[in-house]
């Protein structure tokens, strides 16, 4: 099964938390690296920690959150090999993973979900990246 690494600041700390305890349910291996606590953090570490995690451990996945998951998106995307996106929908999750890749998924704790976060997550952890040429040729263009 694929290795999930997790990583929040403080305004995505609980919502970490639930879908850490949704994904040990069904036994998928989680390194989590924090924060342990709504205390206030620097996002861009936890961001940078997931996104180098992920790159060394080819076929892993990480799932990050902040606030709005854009901050904690912006310096996973900062390592070399990252795709990270963020998707309040099922929709976003599912067409991020085919067409665009993406490796690590970025949720915002405080803001609104088109679908529930965990169904979001789901679709990311079980979607396939489209292999068409067409796919395949605009994201060898990302890199």
């Amino acid at each position: 099964m694929t290795k999930i690494y997790l990583g929040a600041d403080h305004g995505g700390y609980k919502l970490k938390e639930s879908v850490k305890a949704y994904l040990e349910e069904l036994d998928y291996e989680i390194e989590d690296f924090g924060t342990d606590s709504d205390e206030s953090v620097d996002y861009p570490e936890y961001g940078k920690k997931v996104g180098e995690a992920v790159v060394a451990d080819e076929g892993s996945l990480g799932i990050i959150f902040c606030g709005t998951g854009i901050g904690i998106s912006i310096a996973a995307n900062k390592v070399s090999g990252v795709r990270c996106g963020v998707c309040n929908s099922i929709e976003l999750a599912r067409l991020g993973r085919e067409h665009n890749g993406i490796n690590i998924l970025s949720l915002g704790e405080r803001t609104a979900f088109m679908d529930d976060p965990l169904e979001i997550v789901d679709t990311f952890l079980n979607t396939d990246l489209d292999q068409s040429e067409r796919h395949e040729r605009r994201r060898g263009q990302l890199v």
